[in-house]
């Protein structure tokens, strides 16, 4: 697992993060992450499903400092994820990614959510924070309670 603190400029990341933290960002309510518990509901938006661009041009090149850093040879999947503010810390299930290859994970904000993963590591939530591993890697996002929301960047790429 490869973990980048301050992986983009400060200028680079303030256009990113003032764009996905926008009420012009279109967030999409899914009521499923990966259980059926009640809380087990984000907000996302997809820029790439399946290899296939899903948004604007002006909306992929807001992530183009990020895709300049990274060595892939195929996007399969970039989507936002949003979660919300939370009575309690609440984890929504183990799962592995569905594409071969790596994922990233790129954090927008800072809060006291986090990524974890099946041997019990915890990787915080701190903005402009970027974590590579193997897509086969079990792991778990999870809420927060001291902001009112959690936003980071899903890649998928082989």
């Amino acid at each position: 697992m490869n973990i980048s603190k301050s992986f983009l400029q400060k200028e680079e990341f303030n256009k990113l993060k003032n764009f996905i933290m926008s009420n012009y960002m279109p967030w999409h309510f899914i009521p499923k992450i990966v259980s059926d518990n009640q809380k087990d509901y984000q907000f996302e938006f997809c820029f790439i499903i399946d290899g296939k661009i899903n948004c604007t041009e002006e909306m992929i090149n807001v992530l183009n400092p990020i895709l300049k850093k990274l060595k892939f040879k195929k996007l399969n999947n970039i989507k936002a994820n949003l979660l919300t503010k939370d009575i309690d810390i609440t984890e929504h299930g183990m799962h592995i990614d569905q594409y071969e290859g790596k994922t990233g994970i790129f954090y927008i904000n800072k809060c006291n959510g986090y990524t974890k993963f099946e041997n019990g590591k915890k990787i915080k939530s701190e903005e402009n924070k970027y974590i590579e591993f193997d897509s086969k890697l079990k792991h778990t996002g999870s809420s927060c309670t001291d902001e009112k929301r959690r936003v980071v960047i899903n890649f998928n790429y082989q």
